[in-house]
């Protein structure tokens, strides 16, 4: 049969329409089939010759539970059937077989793989070999989905101890070491532990007195005393992790998002968690199913003007929420199956559709394909979802599944995180693979079931790690790309952005100006804050405002009597969708900001006076498009995601008075403003408000959506947060800390980069941030011993040159410009910018 030559580009439209032809048709006319390799004259053994050709070039598209094209690798009788364009092969005709026309590459059009490694000549003349054999498969040799690693809870168990290695950690290396002939070393002396811990705990240098009486300190248990104070100080603790925190949680406080509404921060909310120590699981539940103050991160970015379909928001909680929690990197299964790894389109949008209030279309390299996306975990291992439930009891049902005990993988995640931040390396790596084998998975085991058999306590699992003899090793030379690693000690790493600055202003006791993160430290410090003797509740002019409601402006009134004029009044308050609060004709304060459901602490004390006080509080709850991305949600109709609410605590005392008071239904509500239409250049209708009216009650703290709860009462309790503002972790990024590699957040940052840039380089020796800093240091630090400054800065006494080189420098007495100097030498020493 002969039929004319098609274009490549129409090649496997046809042979689809037309796999009866393939047979009798090539791919390739008889030119090209005459370039092709001879097969390979000798026997083809499958395992050796085949199999690795399909698992470097094949099964990331046709195997392990995908199959493009229709066309499954699997198993050798899915090969035989073929795909959308029929059989791939036809024993004994290699040359015409349409997959050796793809894999040889002699057409551009019809290349496979399309991506990834493509054939050598030397593979298809094996492969053309292995046709012309017969195509001998074994049976015991597939290409299925195997279960990934690290996904299953296991006992906990630990190799017996011997002679100086009694901790758990050690005990699992113990036999690591022996198997790969390394030998322990002597743990490194107490004043590089010193630094080290300290800056690993807190981020901070550790101050000379506080260093001095660690190293007198002659007991044998001074290195886990250490550990255990440093944890237990909860202030430092939480603004050195808020870092770690905020990088893989997109949290920041400033940047696209923030000043338009797209965007919610979770500041407080964070910071009061790692205040807290929040048990590690029911910090996952709460940012997987969120109330008001912790759904900034699933709800991710809502960009303005058109987005890449990967970049949707219910896209972005199915990125989070897998790299974060589960390691894994899901977003190249979110634009068509990953080539990377074994997730799929459908993977991606499964996950994605739990976060959806709306059927989620799937699109394939951003184009729609018609194809809604089925609700589904990841992992049907682990346990199931029910596609049916409505989106906030799916979120409940995901949250409890990821933090579930058949969930192996949620503390294996978190453990390797902190291995890797504390030795510089993870038990997986890369550390968003973690459906990898663990160098040592044994430990990697034992340390995620210590984590979980101790209710998922984050400092007891550091304390383990940081008490163990393994994190005592002296430091060696770290190797991002090295192969064949064997672990041998920490790694050297460098001092990240803020604890680069934080050092310097710690050195001469510079405070910050402001805090940029919004949020009160007092609330989040105390432990168990005083009982309020009121009840709050959320209130809104009409029923039902926690779920399908019109949007709407409403302003709420009540007139508040003192005896005398307050010592002390501060209010939480929390809008959905913002708010503005007037007292007495005067603005008290307002959230500035579209959707600003998020709880916020005011004092208002200058606001009350004795006598009445008239409190006016409007509240909006806009059109749900209004200044946001148009696909999300497209008219004005009643939305069941978009509730509307208000709820305030005053806290207000005269002396030993107390006048507080909350929102109920004492207050008045009246209807000033209907949205009627999306188009704001639509003709406005004249609206005539009606009169006030009781303000209907909803529910108490914890009613969904937004379930404020504790977080609420306790920023109503607190008092001002009065602390000096030392971190870096706290206020925006400056040039300094960008060039050292603080990221803009827009994006997940797991690991920062580790490796030096010329920005860097550039910033360091001649940046104008960095200048005015060592400036204002020199001129605190003029009077200080510059030895003081040095033990401070490095941990150890300056050597006789050293010392002479310093006094050189600074003058006797000292000169602002000297001492200036001596800072920056100080700075640029690798001895001041790595951990060793």
């Amino acid at each position: 049969m002969n039929l004319p030559r098609i274009n490549g580009r129409l090649a496997a439209a046809f042979v689809a329409a037309c796999p009866w032809l393939i047979a009798a048709q090539p791919l390739l006319p008889p030119e090209k089939i005459a370039q092709l390799p001879p097969a390979a004259n000798r026997p083809i053994d499958f395992a050796k010759d085949i199999q690795p050709i399909f698992e470097a070039s094949c099964v990331q598209c046709h195997g392990r539970g995908k199959a493009k094209g229709s066309l499954s690798l699997e198993t050798r009788a899915d090969w035989l059937a073929g795909g959308d364009h029929g059989a791939p092969a036809t024993a004994g005709r290699s040359a015409e077989a349409p997959v050796v026309a793809m894999i040889s590459g002699l057409d551009p059009e019809i290349v496979m793989p399309q991506k990834g490694k493509k054939l050598t000549r030397e593979q298809v003349a094996v492969f053309r070999a292995w046709i012309d054999q017969g195509m001998k498969w074994p049976d015991s040799i597939t290409f299925f989905r195997a279960e990934p690693a690290n996904l299953r809870p296991t006992a906990l168990t630990t190799p017996p101890a011997r002679a100086g290695l009694d901790h758990p950690i050690d005990r699992h290396l113990d036999s690591y070491f022996s198997q790969h002939r390394v030998a322990w070393s002597a743990p490194v002396d107490d004043a590089t532990y010193a630094r080290r811990v300290w800056l690993d705990t807190i981020g901070l240098l550790p101050p000379l007195a506080e260093l001095d009486a660690f190293l007198a300190d002659r007991a044998p248990d001074k290195r886990a005393r250490l550990v255990t104070r440093l944890l237990a100080d909860n202030q430092r603790y939480a603004e050195h992790w808020l870092t770690f925190w905020n990088d893989l949680l997109r949290n920041d406080y400033k940047g696209p998002g923030y000043t338009d509404g797209g965007r919610k921060p979770i500041t407080s909310w964070l910071y009061t968690a790692l205040a807290q120590n929040l048990r590690y699981d029911r910090f996952v539940a709460q940012l997987v199913d969120p109330g008001a103050a912790a759904e900034g991160f699933a709800n991710g970015i809502i960009w303005r003007g058109v987005v890449n379909a990967s970049q949707v928001p219910p896209m972005q909680a199915a990125h989070g929420i897998a790299q974060v929690f589960l390691g894994v990197n899901l977003k190249c299964a979110s634009c068509h199956d990953s080539f990377i790894n074994d997730y799929t389109l459908a993977d991606a949008y499964g996950l994605a559709a739990i976060y959806s209030p709306t059927p989620l279309e799937i699109a394939e390299c951003d184009k729609p394909t018609g194809h809604q996306a089925k609700v589904k975990f990841l992992y049907a291992e682990i346990g199931g979802l029910d596609a049916t439930l409505d989106p906030a009891a799916r979120k409940r049902q995901l949250a409890e599944v990821i933090t579930g005990r058949a969930n192996g993988r949620l503390p294996r995640t978190i453990v390797n995180r902190l291995w890797e931040r504390f030795l510089g390396r993870g038990l997986v790596e890369p550390i968003d693979e973690m459906d990898r084998p663990a160098w040592s998975p044994a430990l990697l085991d034992w340390l995620a079931e210590d984590l979980v058999a101790h209710n998922f306590d984050l400092k007891h699992t550091m304390a383990r790690i940081l008490t163990s003899r393994a994190y005592q090793l002296p430091s060696v030379p770290a190797r991002e790309t090295e192969e064949n690693f064997v672990f041998r000690g920490p790694a050297v790493r460098r001092l990240t952005a803020e604890q680069f600055s934080d050092a310097l202003h710690t050195l001469a006791s510079l405070p910050r100006a402001r805090a940029d993160a919004k949020l009160n430290r007092a609330a989040a410090l105390t432990a168990a804050p005083a009982p309020l003797p009121l009840t709050p509740k959320w209130i809104w002019g009409v029923a039902g405002g926690a779920g399908n409601t019109a949007p709407a402006t409403y302003v709420f009134r009540r007139t508040i009597t003192l005896e005398a004029a307050p010592t002390e009044a501060v209010l939480a308050i929390c809008a959905d969708d913002n708010y503005t609060i007037r007292i007495n004709g005067k603005d008290a304060g307002s959230s500035g900001r579209r959707n600003a459901v998020h709880p916020d602490w005011l004092d208002v004390r200058s606001a009350l006076r004795a006598g009445e006080n008239r409190v006016e509080i409007t509240v909006a709850n806009q059109l749900p498009d209004e200044g946001r991305l148009a696909s999300v949600k497209t008219d004005a109709r009643p939305d069941p995601d978009s509730p509307a609410g208000l709820i305030l605590y005053a806290r207000v005392r005269a002396g030993a008075t107390v006048a507080d008071f909350v929102t109920d239904g004492a207050w008045t509500a009246q209807l000033t403003a209907v949205p009627v239409s999306n188009d704001r250049f639509a003709p406005k209708q004249r609206f005539q408000p009606p009169p006030p009216a009781p303000a209907v009650e909803l529910g108490g703290v914890d009613l969904a959506p937004w379930k404020v709860g504790e977080h609420f009462l306790r920023l109503a309790a607190a008092p001002r947060d009065a602390l000096p503002v030392e971190r870096a972790s706290l206020v925006n990024s400056d040039p300094l800390t960008i060039a050292l590699g603080r990221p803009n957040r827009e994006q997940t940052t797991t690991v920062r980069q580790a490796t030096a840039t010329t920005l860097q380089a550039l910033e360091l020796t001649n940046g104008a941030t960095l200048a005015a800093l060592l400036k204002k240091c020199g001129e605190t630090l003029t009077a200080r011993p510059p030895a003081d400054v040095f033990r401070h800065a490095l941990g150890r006494a300056p050597t006789a040159a050293e010392s002479s080189l310093i006094a050189s420098m600074v003058g006797s007495p000292a000169r602002t410009e000297g001492v200036e100097d001596f800072l920056w030498s100080l700075a640029m020493l690798p001895e001041f910018q790595l951990i060793r």
